[in-house]
């Protein structure tokens, strides 16, 4: 789905870190805020690595990943858009495979109905899902409800490591779909769940 063919490459992120940070589980409960005032900064390589892997990277090399998933079917996508275009996070390598070298940021706000503040944040984290991977083990009803179960436990993954990150980050589902999806280039079927804006806050979080 790349625009052209040097757009496939892959984009090498620093390793994620699991055992350090200074910020507790509690104090990052404590301080999450759906805030949308943002700077202008963009994010570092380390930052967009880390929230990817809190959301959807591995944490075991059993392949097992930060956020459960029913019968480890794994049916979620995550990309990202920046001003430096949109990738699409790939776990197994921790990397960000080149999508398009475009800033998707304001076609992605525009599938918004009444929301103008996403194109502000620096990256759109965007989550989807491939319903065909859970619909053959699990049928429609429960399919339904385990893929959107499963993108509010990567969502609240990513939400907490912005925190962590001293970052904002604010679930947004009204959109869109069919516009989502053409901007993000998804397959056929595949369907757009989350818009997650991550940015560097105007104040630092639990400040007044």
């Amino acid at each position: 789905m790349s625009e052209n063919p040097d757009e496939s490459s892959l984009l090498e992120l620093p390793p994620p870190r699991s055992a350090s940070g200074s910020c507790t589980l509690e104090l990052a409960l404590s301080r999450r805020r759906s805030r949308r005032d943002f700077q202008p900064t963009a994010l570092e390589p380390d930052q967009i690595g880390q929230l990817a892997w809190a959301c959807q990277g591995l944490s075991d090399p059993r392949g097992l990943r930060t956020a459960p998933s029913a019968g480890a079917l794994h049916p979620l996508g995550l990309m990202v858009a920046t001003p430096e275009g949109l990738g699409e996070y790939l776990p197994d390598s921790h990397t960000l495979q080149v999508r398009s070298r475009r800033d998707l940021r304001a076609e992605l706000t525009a599938a918004c109905p009444g929301q103008d503040w996403p194109r502000r944040a620096p990256a759109i984290f965007a989550l989807s899902a491939d319903p065909q991977r859970v619909l053959m083990r699990y049928g429609a009803q429960r399919a339904a409800r385990y893929l959107h179960l499963e993108a509010g436990h990567a969502a609240q993954n990513l939400l907490l490591q912005a925190i962590a990150l001293e970052l904002w980050a604010t679930p947004l589902a009204a959109f869109d779909d069919a516009q989502v999806s053409r901007v993000l280039g998804l397959p056929e079927g595949h369907l757009p769940l989350y818009l997650i804006p991550v940015g560097v806050p105007l104040r630092q979080p639990g400040r007044p």
